[in-house]
This record gives structure tokens, C-alpha cells and sequence, in this order.
């Protein structure tokens, strides 16, 4: 019997002007009937090229097919070129024999109609059925998925769920027409650890029900040993090597998945240096390599990841830098008719902590638990409804306006998506040089420069970057030049808001080494906000777990980690995919 997909020889260039850029070098792999096959690397390694080409949702131009043959055995056992065939016939195709669930929910469903009629749509387009059978299916489809009170959320919109939620419409409409092939790109990236599993869970449950194929792609490691049959491990456009998910783990043959699998937090003591795969490139040709051994995994590394333990060393241990009392944050969630609030949104309840000068403290949670509004509320970037915030022995809380602005220069904050934190209008030497002048630090524009070109190269960027816009740079870049900005006041306390959460792994290492590396120069205090708790666990001194506006649980980063007491702090650890050789 042939495989449901086959990929035989493809080459995919990009033509703009007179540059083409091969995107994917002669691939070649197969998908067969009730597996899961995981495309694994980081981005730029044309994981999702290769997805789209499935579908042909690239434009063309300015992509280009070069080479090759993408093969696919119809439900009635046809086999079809898809890149040969009609429009009319790919239509057919596409969403009905082949379906795909996108990275970002909400960029994926319009938002200006109701969840259950976009599903409806898929239904109509592709099955004779009545309006009222469709709208029966979406319902049936939407209990299938697991979303609570079905009828109510066919009548919701996009806006109205969160973000778990929304990926599940998604999977309702992939599943609508029974495809016998389903593409999940990055499904589950920006989710929480146990929405996260939930979503895993579900998708194989699908997959084994209905015997589909199944390709998944991500850049996580751990994801993949949770759901996948064989992994493909892609490198800047070309298979680096292709196994099954034990073969992948246990016995790595090609350095650069040696790299991705070495280079996960989950595997190494808090504070040690992360290897990455810069370090490993450097060292493929090298004659002098040292082997070192992680988990079950012979891992090439040479002198550039060295395992000496660069954990920052806090400073005054006794000495508290920020204390919080009986915070509050309320938002008014139902009012009366003349505007009387008679019911709140409890986002902070009555929380109470320390934070040590010189230490970080780690925050987890879900979604929704509140702990972005703490970490904004310390910053008064969110006004709390009663409380206190002494930091550094002043009630924050008690600074007017106009002193509030000059104390701007010892707390700053790094956001979780830098793009949007970043103006696309200004070069990042301006967004870099923009608090110096704002504050008056640097008064001249050439000194300026000069300490802005510092702060650059301090988070591996280069001088020649100055002058470039953010839309020039990749994830990992941007998220660096927002800790350059801001370390440009040198802060005495700095929030890091899930600003590792949508890095591939290899560049989430790069910026865990870099804040550890600059917070034992500067040796700044920290909040570290995450849903990852294997990541707040390496990089944060003690943690506190969050859980619906309250403290659950707060202790020593490795004991919470390793021997959590609260129910809630379990199942977040349990939800953390830990992968075969993490043991």
C-alpha cells in the first residue's frame, strides 16, 4: 500500500530581484496512515516551508518549486501529485483530505465571526449537508474537542477564549471533514504547560480514533518525545537526520540534534551554562572535541560550552529589597445600570512576598493567574486597588507622578513579545539611546552612541546593527536588544516577563545565559515570570506558584521543583514535557 504522503526530492527557492534563497534542499520523507511524524529544528530551518508547500500556500512568486514531487494517496486510493494539479482539484483537497492547524489561533479565525460558524463554513464548503445538520456536527465537534458548554461557544466570538480554547476551535475545524492527513504547525508554542499537554493529548486521541497521519512541527524536543512515532530533524533547509523518536533520543547521530537535545534547561543544574547550537557548530570541525556525557546522550562539545558554573551569586542574603503586603488588583466584571460595580475580577488577592536583594525569584503560573498583573503592578504600570510596595525601603505606592518618573530608571521591565515592544518606525539605536536621553543620563548624541553600541555588544549584537530597524532581526535578536534597553539605566531591579516563552530552544539557552551573564556584571534584582517551570526552576533562586489571583506555593527553586507539596504545583510540573532522556 503507498504511503498517504510522500515527498520525494523537493527543492523550494525564494526569487526577489536577482537573489534566490533555497529554502529546502532536496528533501525527501514519507507519512503513512495512523502516525505522527515530527519536523523538529529551529526557525529559519524550513520546517513550516515544508508544511506549506503540502497545502501550496506559498505565493508564488515569490516561491519558487524547483525540484521535486509531493505525493498524496486520496481516500480513494489515488495517488496525485499536488504539485501538479488544478486549482479545482487542490481546493478539494485542501481542508478536506489535508488539514492544518496554524501556530497562532487568533490570527487564524476572524474575529468578526462566531467561532462556531467559521467551523460550519469548512462543513458546508465540502459536505452536502443542511445548514442544521452542519450546525449539529460543529456542536458534536466542539464536545469532541473538549470545550466546555459546546452551544454557548458556537455562538462565541474569537475574543471570548482564551488561548487553549481557541486552539481547540482550531483542531474542531481540521477535524470537520475527516482529513486522512493533519499538519499541526507549532500548535501548542504559546500555551501553557497544562493546556499545553491537554492539546497534545487530545491531538493524538484524534489521530488513533480516526487513523490519520500526522505532522507535527516544533522546535521543542520535549514536545516531541511526548506524541511522535519519528521525528525529522531539519537544519537550514536540508534533513539532518530522520528516526524514530528512540533512535533520535537515545542514539543522535548528527551534531546539530546532539545541540537541540543538550541544550534544554530540564536537563541542567540551575545556574550552569547551557550549551548551544553556536557552540556546537564551532566545534564539528575541531580536533580537539571533548565528549560530554548528558543523560543517557553522548554529546560533542567543545572548550566554547564549558559547564563552569556561572549561577549568580546573590548578594546581602538577609536584606530584603522589595517587600509586598496585602496586594490587591481588581477589575470590575459586572456593574448595575447607573455604573456601580457590584462584582470584581480578583487578578491579585491579598499577596504577600519578599524579594532578596541580588536574587531572582521565579513566577509561574497558567494563563490568568495573575502573575503578569503582579509583575506590572510592581512596576505601577498597573495601579493596584490596595496595598503596599516598599522597594528599597520607600513605599512605592506613596511616589507622585513626577517622582515616580525619576524612580523609572531603577525598575524596568522586559516584555514577552519583543516586537510589539519595540516601535517599528525607529532604528533599535534610537529605541536602545531613548531612555538615556529621556532621563538625561548622556546629554551628548555621540556618547550616547557610544554606550548604546556597548550595551549592544554586550548581548552579541554587533555596532553595524545600530542603524537597522526591528523587522530586520530574528526573535532571539529582538528579545536582546529589549534587555539592552533595559540595562541602558543600569536598573537595581528588572521584571522578566515571559520573555523566553516563544524562542526556539537554542536561542531561549543563548538569552538564559546572557541574563545570568549580565546579572552577574550589573547584579541586578529580578522577577522571572514564566508558565515553564523547568525554566523558572534554572534560572530563579526561590519561586512562587501562582494559581487564580493567590499564592499556592512559594519556596527554594529545587525543592519546589523536586518535591512540590500543593496539588496545583504537581500537576504544572507533571504537564512539563521532560522528554525521554531527561529522565
Amino acid at each position: 500500500m503507498p504511503a498517504l504522503l510522500e515527498i520525494k526530492n523537493l527543492q523550494v527557492d525564494f526569487v526577489s530581484d536577482e537573489t534566490i534563497t533555497t529554502a529546502l534542499k532536496n528533501i525527501s520523507f514519507t507519512v503513512d496512515r495512523g502516525e505522527i511524524v515530527a519536523i523538529v529544528g529551529e526557525s529559519g530551518s524550513g520546517k513550516s516551508v515544508t508544511s506549506l508547500s503540502v497545502l501550496q500556500l506559498l505565493p508564488t512568486p515569490p516561491a519558487q518549486f524547483s525540484n521535486g514531487e509531493i505525493l498524496f494517496c486520496k481516500s480513494n486510493n489515488e495517488t496525485v501529485d499536488i504539485l501538479k494539479l488544478p486549482k479545482e482539484d487542490l481546493q478539494s483537497i485542501r481542508g478536506n483530505e489535508v488539514a492544518m492547524i496554524f501556530q497562532e489561533p487568533m490570527t487564524s479565525l476572524n474575529p468578526v465571526y462566531t467561532c462556531g460558524n467559521q467551523v460550519m463554513e469548512a462543513i458546508l464548503l465540502h459536505q452536502k449537508l443542511s445548514k442544521a445538520a452542519a450546525k449539529q456536527k460543529t456542536i458534536q465537534l466542539f464536545e469532541k474537542v473538549k470545550l466546555p458548554d459546546p452551544s454557548n461557544i458556537f455562538n462565541r466570538y474569537p475574543h471570548q477564549l482564551s488561548g487553549g480554547q481557541k486552539q481547540r476551535v482550531m483542531i474542531a475545524m481540521a477535524m470537520s471533514c475527516e482529513p486522512s492527513l493533519l499538519i499541526a504547525d507549532e500548535p501548542t508554542t504559546a500555551l501553557d504547560v497544562t493546556v499545553q499537554k491537554t492539546i497534545l493529548d487530545l491531538i493524538k486521541e484524534l489521530q488513533q480514533q480516526e487513523n490519520m497521519g500526522v505532522i507535527f512541527i516544533t522546535h521543542d524536543l520535549g514536545v516531541v518525545a511526548e506524541i511522535a512515532d519519528r521525528v525529522i530533524v531539519m537544519y537550514k533547509g536540508e534533513i539532518a537526520e530522520q528516526g524514530t523518536v528512540e533512535q533520535i533520543f537515545k542514539q543522535p547521530n548528527h551534531w546539530y540534534t546532539k545541540a537541540l537535545l543538550a541544550c534544554r534547561p530540564v536537563l541542567h543544574n540551575k545556574g550552569e551554562r547551557l550549551p548551544t547550537v553556536a557552540d556546537f557548530e564551532l566545534t564539528v570541525d575541531s580536533l580537539q572535541m571533548t565528549e560530554k556525557k548528558v543523560g543517557n546522550t553522548q554529546l560533542a562539545v567543545g572548550k566554547t560550552s564549558a559547564t563552569t558554573n556561572n549561577k549568580p551569586q546573590t548578594t546581602n542574603q538577609s536584606a530584603s529589597f522589595i517587600k509586598v503586603e496585602n496586594l490587591n488588583v481588581w477589575f470590575p466584571a459586572k456593574k448595575t445600570f447607573l455604573g456601580k460595580t457590584t462584582d470584581y475580577i480578583k487578578a491579585v488577592n491579598d499577596v504577600s512576598f519578599e524579594v532578596i536583594k541580588g536574587e531572582t525569584l521565579g513566577l509561574v503560573g497558567e494563563s490568568g493567574c495573575g502573575k503578569t498583573t503582579l509583575g506590572r503592578t510592581l512596576l505601577r504600570l498597573i495601579e493596584p486597588t490596595s496595598g503596599k510596595i516598599i522597594f528599597d525601603g520607600n513605599d512605592l505606592l506613596a511616589y507622585p507622578k513626577e517622582a515616580l518618573r525619576v524612580m523609572r530608571k531603577e525598575i524596568q521591565i522586559i516584555f514577552q513579545d519583543p516586537y510589539s515592544s519595540l516601535n517599528p518606525r525607529i532604528t533599535i539605536g534610537s529605541a536602545i539611546a531613548e531612555p538615556l536621553k529621556v532621563h538625561n543620563v548622556i546629554s551628548k548624541e555621540q556618547q550616547r552612541k557610544h554606550k548604546v553600541i556597548e550595551l549592544l555588544e554586550k548581548v552579541n549584537l554587533k555596532a553595524e546593527h545600530f542603524n537597522r530597524y526591528p523587522h530586520e532581526f530574528s526573535g532571539g535578536q529582538r528579545q536582546r536588544i529589549c534587555i539592552a534597553r533595559a540595562l541602558a539605566l543600569n536598573p537595581s531591579f528588572i521584571v522578566c516577563d515571559e520573555s523566553v516563552s516563544a524562542l526556539d530552544v537554542s536561542v531561549q539557552a543563548q538569552v538564559l545565559n546572557l541574563l545570568n551573564d549580565l546579572k552577574k556584571e550589573f547584579g541586578f534584582t529580578s522577577i522571572f515570570i514564566s508558565h515553564d517551570l523547568s525554566v523558572v526552576r534554572y534560572i530563579s533562586d526561590r519561586i512562587i506558584v501562582m494559581n487564580k489571583g493567590v499564592i499556592e506555593e512559594e519556596g527554594n527553586a529545587d525543592d519546589i521543583y523536586n518535591h512540590p507539596q500543593k496539588e496545583y504545583t504537581k500537576q504544572l510540573i507533571h504537564s512539563v514535557p521532560k522528554g525521554i532522556i531527561a529522565g
